[in-house]
């Protein structure tokens, strides 16, 4: 455990000291906070429209209804959005974990090191974890804001109502959290194949774009391939979560493709011992 920390803190230096984690921080916390400001207009808006019809709500469609409050009016669309975000930072953040150290020439030095491969890859996995981590905490602050400041009211009257459902806020922020840790398995995965950080973000982003847009072609799919691909389809496995709704299908879904590709990472590395 002591060698699987000292790594994990030696990859999480090297993103801090580089601008590489700096730029992605940026760019997350640019782009949330864009379409923050405007789900927020959107949401207010609405909320001002409604208030001068007569039947307030009851004369809204069921396609508007997610307006009524601040946790689906604007946190969980925010959420929906930053799912894409990671889908194009994460694969770049991860292809650095091994890609680099063979550019660099410094990978055959880490294997004559004292450390086994299962630990290697654990604690690679572990640091970049730690910074997916903190990238996905920045999305945190808009529902802090809308607690601390926000209020929403009825469209009839003027009783307060609950700002947000904490509940299905961390819910969501969990589900991101998982997909980023997904990614970067698979990422490290990739990363561990070869030397081009670019070449390994690519690919990490095609085979993830595939695999979230797998459901698109499930219709069109017989029986049982059309029940497995929709299945395995990220998008449709975040559903619920991204809702609120607690189920362990996913958790179970998302970690047996964590452990998949981290056992095939650990092969990857452990095959470069011997060459």
């Amino acid at each position: 455990m002591r060698n699987i920390l000292a790594i994990a803190k030696k990859e999480m230096t090297v993103y801090l000291t580089t601008p590489w984690a700096w730029i992605v921080f940026t760019f997350v916390s640019f782009v949330s906070s864009f379409f923050f400001i405007g789900l927020l207009v959107q949401f207010k808006q609405a909320h001002e429209q409604i208030r001068l019809m007569q039947g307030g709500w009851e004369q809204v469609g069921a396609e508007a209804q997610f307006l009524r409050n601040l946790t689906d009016g604007v946190v969980m669309p925010l959420y929906s959005t930053m799912l894409v975000v990671l889908l194009f930072v994460v694969p770049f953040l991860s292809a650095r974990l091994f890609a680099e150290e063979r550019r660099q020439k410094t990978f055959e030095l880490l294997m004559t090191a004292p450390v086994t491969s299962t630990e290697i890859v654990l604690g690679k996995y572990l640091g970049g974890l730690v910074i997916i981590g903190a990238t996905v905490s920045v999305t945190l602050v808009y529902p802090l804001v809308l607690a601390m400041f926000g209020s929403s009211f009825s469209a009839t009257t003027s009783e307060k109502t609950a700002t947000l459902e904490w509940v299905t806020v961390l819910l969501g922020f969990g589900a991101l959290v998982l997909f980023g840790a997904t990614v970067l398995a698979i990422g490290s995965f990739v990363s561990s194949l070869t030397e081009s950080v670019i070449v390994a973000g690519l690919i990490t982003f095609a085979v993830c774009l595939v695999w979230m847009i797998v459901k698109i072609v499930a219709p069109n799919a017989d029986e049982p391939w059309r029940s497995v691909l929709d299945h395995l389809a990220f998008d449709v496995q975040l559903r619920n979560p991204m809702r609120g709704v607690f189920e362990l299908k996913p958790l179970v879904f998302f970690s047996s493709v964590i452990a998949t590709f981290l056992v095939l990472t650990h092969r990857s590395v452990e095959s470069r011992r011997w060459v």
